[in-house]
């Protein structure tokens, strides 16, 4: 059975006869690999490494460190096909998605290359008789990445170039469930030269966090999962006083106006309902349309898009949606379709009763797509993330009611609305509550040199990811007041310094 480990200190460690987690291919059912989960001991060993890699590496010129991110950058590019198989491989996503996932990741090691122009500093001469004032954005030491299943290459690469350009070493917990990507990239961090230390991968589950959480060496914290995941890293390491940005839960709705264009709708809705089987953050689960026609004309196109949806295996180049990421997780969708109709939903397509029947495939972890209408805000399908490949119609009586329902929910990831109106569409971007919002745009995720993070109950923290956002957390600001020798002495103050 293929063994997954750790890279520590530039050299992969290997840990015999400690604990492991299967890993499986989740479009054939297969167990493929075992990872080794990490201890209190490796977890000391990786912290050690980033530590002591971190001195030489914050006192590398800005431009030097840019110069090994462009190699990076240049090897990513180059292997993006590999990287998108061993995505497809362990998580189930169809190849296409992978190779998206690793372009929108790519994007944000292209934005750290520009480290020198994010950490230029500011003066002002003269503040007070012969001083002056400058400030500068400095390293603040070892930061951890605590990442998702969902996205094994890109949540990463939103987090650690970043950490890098600003002067930081990094160590990156990745999910048990898709471990091998994260080998991947350590592989390709290591050809572009980063010294050994800057850059370490720490396989693991709870425990490996907690000790990470813990740990005196370590000085900030990034994750991304579940709210209830969010909500105690971040209480636990601000506690432990490290720097933390926890991002959690989603539940993105998409509001429907009369004046939009239906069959355009129902296209985004497919992809940003169904693509990934609705194992996205940003995927949209909830419709909102407003109006009985507006909503009919809805349920129709997309019962009919839902009957042609092609569903099969990320290796299949036809395909437009995968399986779910392991057995587990497909029973828990399951459980949640079960739970919307005893509370009264209406079950317009049930994606249950989906079973693959290619040869060598009859074992993954499929489920057809599921639509429901008439949902109400009080289910559970309409509060809590299902994160499959389910989509929610609550149909609204006007635009203020689909306001309504979106600012009462708890999270605020992102939301869409749908419209010829500039005026609502500048009306509902400005009053709706939410992190991220798309304007005709189904899944609104920022450019690399914009930043992405929700409201809510959907961060924790103060800084969102990537672009100056990602540059604010992962440095720290230093003002430095100076006045040099030959300035006029005018013997000891004992009040507080005014600039007179």
């Amino acid at each position: 059975m293929k063994q997954i480990s750790h890279v520590i200190g530039g050299q992969s460690v290997e840990v015999q006869g400690g604990r492991t987690a299967p890993v499986f291919n989740p479009a054939t059912g297969a167990q493929t690999a075992e990872v080794q989960l990490a201890n209190a001991a490796l977890v000391d060993d990786a912290v050690a490494a980033a530590r002591a890699a971190f001195p030489a590496w914050a006192a590398t010129p800005p431009l030097h460190r840019a110069r090994l991110l462009n190699r990076l950058r240049d090897l990513i590019e180059t292997h993006a096909q590999a990287l998108a198989e061993i995505i497809s491989a362990e998580h189930g996503k169809v190849i296409s998605d992978a190779r998206g996932e690793v372009t929108r990741g790519l994007e944000v090691v292209e934005f750290a290359c520009g480290a020198p122009q994010l950490l230029k500093g500011e003066i002002t001469e003269n503040i007070g008789v012969g001083i002056d004032s400058h400030a500068v954005r400095q390293p603040i030491g070892v930061a951890v990445g605590i990442t998702p299943f969902n996205f094994p290459a890109m949540v990463p690469m939103w987090m650690f170039p970043v950490a890098l350009a600003c002067g930081n070493t990094f160590i990156l917990k990745p999910s048990e469930r898709d471990p091998s990507a994260s080998l991947f990239i350590a592989e390709l961090v290591a050809k572009a030269g980063f010294p050994p230390g800057v850059f370490n991968v720490l396989q693991g589950d709870k425990e490996a966090v907690e000790a990470l959480l813990a740990h005196p060496g370590v000085d900030a914290l990034s994750f991304v999962g579940s709210t209830p995941i969010a909500r105690h890293i971040y209480a636990t390491g601000a506690a432990q006083g490290k720097r933390v940005q926890a991002l959690g839960g989603a539940k993105n709705h998409m509001v429907v106006m009369p004046d939009a264009d239906l069959d355009a709708v129902a296209d985004a809705l497919m992809g940003a309902a169904y693509g990934s089987a609705g194992e996205r953050c940003m995927a949209i689960s909830v419709a909102v349309p407003v109006g009985e026609r507006t909503a009919e004309g809805l349920r129709e196109r997309l019962v009919k898009r839902l009957a042609t949806l092609k569903i099969g295996p990320g290796t299949d180049a036809a395909a437009e949606m995968g399986p779910l990421v392991t057995r587990v997780h497909l029973e828990r969708v399951r459980g949640c379709i079960d739970r919307g109709i005893v509370e009264g939903a209406e079950l317009v397509v049930d994606g249950r009763g989906f079973r693959m029947d290619r040869a060598g495939f009859e074992d993954g972890f499929y489920i057809g797509a599921s639509l429901f209408d008439r949902v109400q805000p009080q289910m559970a399908i309409y509060r809590e993330e299902i994160f499959g490949p389910v989509l929610c119609i609550a149909r609204v009586d006007d635009y203020a009611g689909a306001v309504r329902l979106i600012n009462a929910h708890e999270f605020g990831n992102g939301t869409s609305i749908f419209t010829a109106d500039g005026s609502v569409a500048r009306d509902f971007a400005q009053r709706i509550q939410v992190g991220m919002v798309g304007i005709n745009v189904p899944i609104p995720v920022p450019m690399a040199f914009h930043s992405f993070g929700g409201w809510k109950a959907s961060l924790f923290g103060d800084h969102h990811v990537h672009g100056p956002e990602g540059v604010r957390f992962y440095s720290r600001l230093k003002t430095v007041t100076t006045r040099w020798p030959g300035a006029t002495r005018e013997g000891a103050s004992f009040v507080m310094p005014t600039m007179k």
